[in-house]
């Protein structure tokens, strides 16, 4: 067991559903499909696989949307993927 899990804050099913929500609508907004976020998502992991360990159950990856310094409108994808064991190719 993690010891550091202990820790961790445990999503409630009312959060998940909430940011669950919040990507339907973000990909909405887009004209994203589903599918193509998928797609970008196993090729991040694919990138990085070849150079670290991917811890796959922990990773979160979003598209969401980002005001920018003159009030335009952006989509921004938001990756956090743990990885361990980083190779060394020196």
């Amino acid at each position: 067991m993690d010891f550091f899990s202990l820790f961790k804050k445990k999503e409630s099913s009312k959060d998940v559903a909430k940011e669950r929500l919040k990507l339907v609508l973000v990909q909405d907004r887009t004209d994203i499909a589903p599918k193509f976020l998928e797609m970008i998502q196993g090729e991040i992991l694919e990138v990085i696989s070849k150079y670290a360990d991917v811890e796959t159950d922990e990773i979160d990856i979003k598209l969401t949307r980002m005001k920018r310094d003159d009030s335009t409108t952006i989509s921004a994808l938001v990756a956090n993927i743990p990885f361990t064991n980083p190779r060394n190719f020196n």
